[in-house]
């Protein structure tokens, strides 16, 4: 019997797997869709597969629950640097994403709670954008913090705001699809969204989504710099003045560790 040592965290409730890659093996797509299933597996929003580099910084691939492989999880990198200091010790973690490298800089730790200041690397504002249904459109914003957001600021989030984001998640102006954030802005310094993630679905919360919707806020002139972004599973706050690199601050905790039998 084949056993599969893991922690779980999660981030504002987007939880993660982190296994060492050497157990990733020829499918790690299909060891992912395995671990994430929240009936016949351990359960998570995503597996972080990690492997500490003779400089001591983190590689970590990260795949979602679907098995697809994304670029970069702002709270997934978050878990990946509260496990690093909670297994190696340290106040700063380097973290090397399909994004690029990622430095996170504990605040503080109480326990098995940690709060980071990670730096995201730069944004960019690709440009409005239409998304046209056979009976609607929807306008939105789309950016890159790494990986591909579509955001659509509304007045108040629709009942059944799931069925649209999933649509524009998978729609053909996507062909690689996107993450979709439903935005509200509460005052100039102040936003909440809901997010459907690309391989995930709708989830708690998202670093790099929390980055998306302040970036929206801001650039069409809603918030300013910093914006403190709520979310289902907690709070973030994004530091972003449209030239600098992007800064995003927010908590991780490390849930449990364990064995995963694979046979």
């Amino acid at each position: 019997m084949n056993l599969i040592p893991f922690f779980k965290a999660e981030a504002c409730g987007n939880d993660f797997l982190i296994i060492d890659s050497a157990h990733m093996g020829s499918d790690p797509a299909e060891l992912s869709r395995r671990v994430c299933d929240r009936h016949l597996g351990i359960g998570a929003d995503g597996v972080e597969f990690v492997m500490v580099e003779a400089s001591g910084r983190i590689a970590a691939r990260l795949f979602n629950a679907d098995g697809s492989e994304a670029e970069i999880s702002g709270n997934g990198t978050r878990c990946v640097a509260a496990w690093a200091v909670e297994t190696r010790g340290g106040s700063e973690v380097r973290v090397l994403t399909g994004a690029g490298e990622k430095e996170c800089m504990l605040l503080r730790r109480d326990e098995s709670e940690f709060h980071f200041l990670v730096e995201m690397g730069r944004a960019e504002v690709l440009g409005p954008k239409s998304i046209e249904f056979q009976d609607s459109k929807i306008e939105g914003l789309a950016i890159s913090t790494g990986n591909p957001h579509f955001v659509h600021v509304v007045g108040q989030f629709p009942p059944n705001w799931q069925s649209p984001a999933s649509a524009i998640s998978h729609h053909k102006a996507f062909p690689n699809g996107t993450n979709v954030e439903f935005v509200r802005v509460l005052s100039r310094n102040k936003i909440e969204f809901r997010i459907f993630e690309r391989g995930a679905g709708e989830t708690q919360s998202s670093g790099t989504g929390s980055c998306a919707s302040a970036i929206a806020a801001i650039h069409s002139g809603k918030a300013v710099s910093p914006v403190e972004v709520l979310a289902p599973g907690g709070r973030q706050v994004v530091h972003w003045d449209g030239a600098d690199e992007l800064v995003l601050e927010g908590p991780a905790r490390l849930l449990c560790r364990g064995e995963f039998l694979l046979s």
